[in-house]
């Protein structure tokens, strides 16, 4: 769903930092897009009203269908920050960026701060981006960025600010960061195809990001879903403005291929509370992806743009999933592309019987999910 950034939502995103100081509230926080995919007009911001048209599907026609893909967590740290400057950025996430920019709309999460500066936190991995990240991740069609995970705030205080200021000038909408919890739990609207898609993101990983910089009132931070209350409001808040809601969680065990009880219980609470899909990553490796009741959940799609080799079974396996959904948010279809991380640490497709090996065993992840096969 490629865009750019209108010139009002540039001198308003401007004004909004100068009148923010070192926390800046974003220029792609709550707003709606215009458009009809990838071709759509420039982002306008919309000041955070609901949409007029409530839950129904606005100007959609009838019959309208439009897609939405997902895929992993991204690095551009070790084997992979060479991404940043490649003569065609386009490609900085390989030949399956195609499969993302033929969507409606794509979201992934990107696994860092964006900083170039701050000390490193006390824990064992810290990662971090230049900013120009999210062009390139833009450039390779990628629509909405979650950072609510556990490595969006790697360099303390200074990394944070320099987040925030990265979110409100970013060429694309970032999601589950915010100066405030308010900012934090706030959903990206697009409107695609005439339907109203909101994007809400959380961390329910608990480690030392989701203990320190969780945002709360008045502190800045990342979205977390630990604060069950919190996300569930955010998610019925965003089903009065859409009728599609996908929201991204961090969670999982790393690991591990079937989804926790911690999963498990909130992937109920979220669908109960209006959400079209429930999708994330973290484990390292995939988890089983299906239906509950009429809410399309994904435990976990693994790592995606990778920056490095990991111990975990199964770890290099990926791919993009895309959905198929009505006006009304119901969603009608699955495609799953399959993918292996290659050792410059970026997915490539897998054809033929490798690809159908590998479309069988994800499907065979569902087994310990319960979840129903999705609709065909």
């Amino acid at each position: 769903m490629r865009r750019a950034v209108s010139a009002a939502a540039l001198v308003a995103a401007l004004a909004l930092v100068a009148g923010c100081g070192e926390e800046p509230h974003p220029a792609g926080g709550d707003h709606v897009e215009p458009g009809s995919g990838k071709s759509s007009a420039a982002a306008q911001a919309s000041g955070g009203a609901a949409s007029p048209t409530g839950t129904g599907a606005g100007a959609a026609a009838p019959g309208t269908t439009f897609t939405v893909a997902f895929a992993g967590d991204v690095h551009f740290e070790g084997r992979t920050e060479a991404r940043l400057n490649l003569k065609a950025p386009e490609q900085a996430l390989g030949p399956i960026s195609k499969k993302l920019a033929d969507a409606d709309l794509s979201v992934l999460n990107l696994e860092t701060a964006i900083t170039e500066r701050g000390a490193p936190e006390v824990k064992t991995y810290t990662f971090r981006t230049p900013a120009r990240s999210l062009k390139v991740l833009q450039d390779s069609g990628v629509d909405v960025v979650s950072l609510a995970n556990n490595h969006a705030v790697d360099f303390g205080q200074p990394g944070l600010t320099d987040t925030l200021a990265a979110k409100a000038s970013s060429p694309i909408p970032v999601v589950g960061i915010g100066k405030d919890a308010a900012e934090a739990f706030t959903p990206y609207v697009a409107d695609v195809k005439g339907v109203k898609v909101a994007v809400v993101a959380a961390s329910q990983v608990d480690e030392e990001t989701n203990r320190k910089w969780r945002a709360g009132a008045g502190k800045a931070g990342i979205a977390s879903a630990l604060d069950e209350a919190a996300l569930l409001k955010a998610v019925t808040q965003a089903k009065a403005q859409a009728p599609v809601v996908l929201v991204y969680l961090h969670w999982g065990e790393e690991g591990k291929a079937c989804p926790t009880a911690g999963q498990t219980s909130i992937a109920k609470k979220l669908s109960a509370a209006g959400a079209t899909a429930v999708v994330g990553t973290h484990a390292h490796t995939m988890l089983g992806a299906g239906m509950l009741g009429s809410t399309y959940v994904a435990y976990g799609f693994g790592n995606f743009l990778w920056y490095g080799t990991s111990s975990y079974a199964n770890s290099n396996e990926t791919g993009v999933t895309t959905l198929t959904l009505t006006a009304e948010g119901k969603v009608t279809g699955e495609e799953f592309t399959p993918a292996q991380i290659s050792g410059q640490g970026v997915p490539v497709p897998e054809t033929g019987a490798q690809a159908a090996a590998s479309l069988k065993r994800r499907d065979g992840l569902r087994g310990c999910t319960g979840l129903a096969p999705v609709p065909k």
